[in-house]
């Protein structure tokens, strides 16, 4: 299942009521930091937690659903195409490359780290990852250590291991990003 896609039609769902994630969670019963991980895709809603902000949103579970397991054989995401996903926990922006192929194996972004940001601590999460800088200059921390990439460089890494990506340059950077696995 495309769970980014899925993140982001509760998110939508939830805009186009004007509600906020405390007025979901007053009527879900659901806590309002569990709702920022499903939209945040950081966290996979079970079954019953799906059905309550369904329920909480006005709409069905077939309307949510739709379309999310269709496989098409190749997918192309023309540059104003792609779709910018928001995380929580940095300033980085994330832009989906793959959004149209749901059920994928690999989750491919162009991030842009703005000028003296990025993600503050190092986090861990299910999989591997692989970096590539586009632009600019990035520093990459893993397992604590720093390392320096310029644009060219690259890092495939299990992802499992506390890592961040941070720019303290003073002009914004760009990564292309790619997740196998589960990122948070």
């Amino acid at each position: 299942m495309n769970t980014v896609e899925l993140a982001s039609r509760i998110k939508s769902a939830r805009l186009a009521k004007g509600y906020t994630l405390d007025r979901v969670s007053e009527i879900s019963g659901l806590a309002k930091g569990l709702l920022s991980k499903v939209e945040n895709f950081r966290v996979t809603p079970s079954l019953p937690s799906l059905v309550k902000i369904c329920e909480a949103l006005g709409m069905n579970m077939s309307e949510l659903f739709a379309g999310l397991d269709e496989k098409p054989r190749i997918s192309i995401v023309r540059s104003d195409e792609r779709k910018q996903v928001e995380r929580d926990g940095s300033d980085i922006s994330y832009f989906s490359l793959a959004h149209r192929r749901p059920d994928r194996n690999m989750d491919p972004f162009v991030l842009t780290i703005p000028a003296n940001g990025g993600r503050p601590e190092p986090m861990p999460h299910e999989g591997e990852e692989f970096l590539v800088v586009l632009e600019g200059r990035v520093f990459f921390e893993y397992n604590g250590e720093v390392h320096t990439m310029e644009k060219g460089d690259s890092a495939y890494f299990d992802a499992e291991v506390g890592h961040r990506v941070f720019n303290e340059e003073d002009r914004d950077a760009s990564v292309l990003c790619v997740f196998l696995g589960r990122p948070l």
